[in-house]
């Protein structure tokens, strides 16, 4: 009896070892499945510059300029877009798969139908192209900047740090520039602006994001009927994320197709305030209704509007970045055809279905990798927290455009989750509102405060900001420039070398 237990084991290892290599062989399919599709859409980045050009003597030039484009669009669709998404997703607000679908939409949608019939050539003004010599250097000069950006920013992508696209452009334009004609060539206070921004948006972002979520946790977290407190104050942070989005989506995403006077903007973001609330109050009082008093309850209430702030941040930035893309390769193509270089031509539409195509493969490829360390890894995320990251990223940038700032909506978005973590931290070790609260709540349990004073150990290790991805990420956006720059710099150098 013995034999036929031993064949039978040997039968369910080997079965188990041959569904192992079915398990690896689908996981190296799918991993060269992304890689493969990539390659497709820049044939067909390709492709369609070849029919577009036709038989002109610099069609090779246009061509490679396309799929470089391409390139760079995939690559902003990895890297920038889990900004929009990444927090409503770790709060569980959506599924990772239903913030792909509505980023992709809401991005194309963005820069088909706002990203601008017009684009600069050059990033933030930071070189006039009349000081470059002439048409080919130019071409050229963008050529590397382009190319040195993307090859960053998928570097960037891949180590899982959020960087700034437009930082990264800013930086090719700037070693492609001065390779070309030398430091003179660059508008240094301009580039002190930007620099200044590298500081000014996550900070401004993540004091924003914890002053509402110091706010909520005052007002409706810690107070003994959780549900009242929400039923009166949940209306209103909602309201105010809609004029807020409002005001942003006019100044950022439909900034290219309608630019309203600054009364005008003001007298739509309040009525929008005002409207939303009117419509909130009911709809808020009859969702809370039957709910338990736990700040899981609470949750519930911020799960329609994040969704919406992650699609509305997708299709500003949709309109604004696809220029990170499409602004160097237009300027390529109206250098070649037009043999004119200028601060700003005009975008044909298979550019820009480029430029809005490539980001939606590109965050459909890559995208999660970064959505769940931006949503799940820095710090813990939920709706609440989710909510107040979304709202800092519009307050703050329709507060620096007020005031003439050059900010990052990359630094804003991570510099507000950052700030969040960083809050937490100290709340839950030095609030006494909540020391109080929980002491309320557990009364006659023969607890005290101090059982409410987390062990900092035990704080870093379980709950808050891990340093090692803060460490990575304000490192990568210290370099970022100067990264790219430099990448550029040696491009243009072998370029030109190799031109003779």
């Amino acid at each position: 009896m013995a034999r036929p237990v031993l064949r039978k084991a040997s039968l369910d290892k080997d079965l188990r070892k041959i569904a192992h290599l079915e398990e690896a062989t689908r996981s190296i399919s799918f991993g060269l499945m992304a890689p493969g599709l990539a390659l497709l859409f820049l044939a067909f980045a390709g492709s369609v510059a070849a029919i577009y050009i036709g038989a002109e003597p610099n069609a090779v030039v246009i061509i490679a300029a396309a799929v470089i484009g391409g390139y760079m669009a995939l690559n902003i669709g990895a890297n920038d877009v889990a900004n929009n998404v990444g927090p409503a997703v770790g709060s569980r607000a959506m599924t990772l798969f239903g913030a792909l679908i509505i980023a992709a939409i809401f991005e194309c949608a963005g820069a088909l139908i706002a990203g601008g019939d017009v684009v600069e050539t050059i990033a933030k003004g930071i070189i006039s192209p009349s000081v470059l010599p002439s048409e080919q250097q130019f071409v050229w000069a963008m050529m590397a900047a382009l190319l040195s950006s993307a090859l960053w920013i998928h570097l960037a992508t891949y180590i899982g740090a959020p960087v700034s696209t437009t930082h990264a452009v800013v930086g090719g334009v700037v070693g492609a520039g001065i390779a070309s004609v030398g430091f003179g060539a660059v508008n240094w206070t301009t580039m002190g602006a930007i620099a200044a921004s590298w500081v000014i948006s996550p900070l401004l972002g993540g004091v924003i994001a914890a002053i509402f979520l110091a706010f909520i946790k005052t007002y409706i977290v810690y107070r003994d009927d959780k549900i009242d407190a929400a039923r009166f104050w949940v209306p209103i942070l909602i309201a105010i994320m809609a004029a807020s989005f409002t005001a942003y989506l006019i100044m950022k995403g439909l900034n290219h197709i309608w630019k309203p006077d600054g009364t005008t903007l003001l007298l739509t973001t309040v009525a929008t305030f005002f409207v939303s609330l009117a419509v909130l109050r009911p709809l808020i009082r009859r969702q809370s209704e039957g709910m338990e008093n736990r700040n899981r309850s609470l949750r519930k209430l911020f799960h329609v509007p994040l969704i919406c702030s992650a699609a509305l941040l997708s299709f500003a930035h949709g309109a604004n970045d696809v220029a990170n893309a499409i602004g160097p390769l237009a300027a390529i193509l109206n250098a070649v055809e037009q043999g004119s270089v200028g601060a700003a031509v005009d975008v044909p539409v298979w550019i820009m279905l480029i430029g809005a195509l490539g980001i939606s493969i590109g965050l459909f490829l890559y995208g999660p990798r970064l959505i769940r360390m931006v949503g799940q890894q820095i710090t813990k995320m939920n709706p609440m927290r989710a909510y107040c990251v979304a709202l800092s990223a519009a307050i703050t940038v329709i507060l620096a455009s007020a005031l003439g700032l050059p900010v990052s909506s990359t630094h804003i978005a991570v510099g507000a989750v950052f700030g969040v973590g960083f809050f937490r931290e100290y709340y839950t070790t030095h609030s006494r509102r909540r020391r109080e609260y929980m002491l309320k709540k557990n009364k006659g349990k023969k607890q005290t405060a101090r059982h409410y004073v987390v062990d900092p150990q035990k704080l870093q290790r379980r709950k808050l900001v891990r340093r090692s991805h803060f460490m990575v990420i304000v490192a990568a956006w210290l370099v970022t420039v100067p990264a790219a720059a430099t990448l550029s710099a040696i491009l243009y150098t072998v370029i030109m070398l190799w031109q003779g």
